[in-house]
């Protein structure tokens, strides 16, 4: 590593905004609404991954087989039941410390790339007034494989005209560190370093941190 990087490129949830607890609240209604039981610990197994592998692997543990559209009826109604569980959503749910790092950012005249697996993407940044702050969004609308495949992040680079070894990924799932590695970027982990130990580098999150001295000067 040790090269010149100019752009950043952050997945969204868990790691500008916490919105995981309603994807698990959501998913929970959903997986209960088939008789299927669903913990936090299986709603680990979904972060990072796409709204169909994320029922795909519901229907798998609940030994459920559908039909496709049956499938599609499911996906549109957990994603009405997430939509209405984040209908309050504001700026006061963005995770400590990410403006800071994105003003951080922009002062040094790096680019900012959002590379998620959401296809909410754009209504969250606009409901916590961040959208401002990206040269790019690539969500689950215009991506057609899933993390750890790096399209998402590849794209990310692509829109702000970035070589991959320029670009920083931040991620808080193990799905989404293997995309970027897999991308040939680097990886930041957010969250628990033994979770995420793949990752080029590891932090618990963006509060007090320094881009300068606490990242880039240790990639």
């Amino acid at each position: 590593m040790g090269g010149t990087i100019t752009t950043l490129i952050f997945d969204l949830d868990g790691v500008i905004v916490d919105t995981a607890k309603y994807h698990f609240k959501a998913w929970k209604k959903l997986a209960n609404s088939l008789g299927i039981d669903f913990s936090e610990e299986e709603n680990e197994q979904l972060k990072g991954v796409s709204r169909r592998g994320s029922i795909d692997k519901i229907l798998t543990w609940g030994n459920l087989e559908l039909t496709e559209e049956r499938i599609e009826e499911l996906m549109h109604q957990k994603n009405q039941w997430y939509l209405e569980y984040m209908g309050n959503m504001d700026a006061s749910e963005i995770l400590p410390g990410v403006v800071s790092i994105l003003n951080q950012a922009k002062a040094k005249k790096m680019k900012i790339a959002l590379g998620s697996a959401s296809k909410n993407a754009p209504l969250i940044l606009d409901k916590v007034n961040l959208t401002h702050y990206f040269d790019a969004i690539i969500d689950g609308n215009v991506v057609t494989t899933s993390k750890p495949d790096p399209e998402v992040f590849v794209k990310g680079a692509e829109d702000t005209q970035s070589k991959a070894e320029e670009c920083i990924v931040f991620e808080d799932s193990l799905a989404g560190v293997e995309a970027a590695i897999n991308g040939k970027m680097i990886a930041v982990g957010i969250g628990h370093p033994q979770t995420l130990k793949q990752a080029h580098l590891n932090l618990q999150g963006f509060d007090q941190i320094d881009l300068e001295k606490d990242i880039l000067e240790k990639i």
